[in-house]
């Protein structure tokens, strides 16, 4: 094989402009031959334990794609957009089965800016968190698409660039920064930052609770963020506790039982608002309020961010931030169309506005009907 070495300056690239490894690469690391490389991947003879363990390292440290497909982008298109993303980082209830999700939201976006094309959309939700199965679920993926859309800072910043390099990438609410990637987001700290303003001005709360995203998700970041600094502005006001969810409804039941726990035994104030990184958190927090006896707005306020439809059928109706979800897959597909047919294009990053909706939950009184 030592004669493969003169050929890697044709060897193609990826987008990124980082040359796509091949079956030689993956050989030559793992010393084995190309054959053994090919039956391990296809599984067609059998092949001893160490030595496929070895090929499968290499075959992720290289972030090679087997069928070798994500290397002719510029010689054929496949007329497909991959979406990947996580439909639930936690145990699901009702709201996760039926309730309109952010993801469902920007994947009708993405589908009504490929729909005029004719292009199709092809889903990977990643429902387990096994890095290596996740990883070689979404090399395979990137073989079969023209280019990828993902979700939320679900992929790791060293497999983000590999998918780059080899694949045109668009991520929503993701971290571009260091990968060849456009982004598009929304301004989390405005509407994090209108939501505590209303609290505390409109309404006097002054013991806030908090309850988080995911640690790796950057709108969970940043609304986290906004948070602590909105509530630093105003003396008298105070953090009354946080709690670590991954924005599922069982995060804001949890929350609750935390919280009243924690006001029983150690005969401490409840908080009066609990303010949540988004309104399936929310629902869950004002379900367990609602269920021990505390009154939502009257004894403490709930609020969201995302403006799903189902919050403003509760009762009381949400109080929450609207993100543009539907918008935020529309922008990200666009800007990934024109990376696919400009690889080389500088990256950009987009951020949407978003906007306070309030309701009844945070204590303003009810809208009346319109005519």
């Amino acid at each position: 094989m030592a004669g493969d070495a003169g050929d890697a300056g044709d060897r193609p690239t990826g987008p990124g402009g980082v040359r796509a490894a091949t079956l030689y690469d993956v050989a030559r690391a793992a010393g084995v031959s190309t054959a053994t490389v090919s039956r391990v991947i296809h599984g067609s003879d059998p092949v001893r334990p160490d030595t496929r363990r070895r090929v499968l390292e290499a075959v992720e440290e290289l972030g090679y794609v087997p069928d070798g497909s994500a290397q002719s982008l510029a010689q054929r298109r496949k007329e497909v957009i991959g979406l990947l993303a996580v439909m639930s980082r936690g145990p699901e209830t009702d709201v996760e089965r039926e309730g309109s999700l952010f993801i469902q939201e920007v994947l009708r976006g993405i589908e009504y800016s490929v729909g005029d094309l004719g292009w199709s959309v092809l889903i990977t939700f990643l429902r387990d968190f096994d890095l290596a199965s996740a990883n070689q679920r979404m090399l395979r993926m990137s073989a079969k698409v023209d280019g990828l859309v993902i979700a939320e800072d679900i992929v790791d910043r060293k497999q983000l660039a590999r998918l780059a390099a080899r694949v045109p990438v668009a991520l929503v609410a993701g971290d571009p920064s260091g990968v060849h990637a456009d982004a598009v987001g929304v301004d989390n700290r405005s509407g994090t930052e209108a939501v505590v303003r209303h609290l505390v001005e409109r309404h006097g709360r002054t013991r806030l609770y908090y309850v988080t995203g995911p640690a790796e998700a950057l709108d969970a970041q940043e609304r986290h963020a906004a948070f602590r600094d909105a509530v630093a502005r105003y003396p008298g006001v105070t953090v009354a506790g946080t709690f670590a969810g991954h924005f599922g409804t069982v995060s804001g039941q949890l929350a609750v039982r935390q919280i009243l726990a924690g006001a029983r035994r150690a005969r401490r104030d409840m908080p009066d608002a609990i303010v949540c990184a988004n309104d399936q958190t929310a629902i869950g927090a004002m379900r367990d309020l609602q269920a021990a006896g505390v009154r939502v707005p009257a004894d403490v306020a709930v609020v969201g961010f995302d403006d799903m439809h189902i919050g403003a059928l509760l009762m009381p109706p949400l109080t929450t931030v609207r993100q543009p979800m539907r918008e935020l897959g529309e922008r990200a597909c666009a800007l990934l169309l024109q990376r696919v047919a400009d690889p080389a294009r500088p990256p950009r990053a987009e951020r949407l506005p978003t906007e306070l909706i309030v309701r009844e939950s945070c204590g303003c009184p009810r809208k009346p009907p319109r005519p």
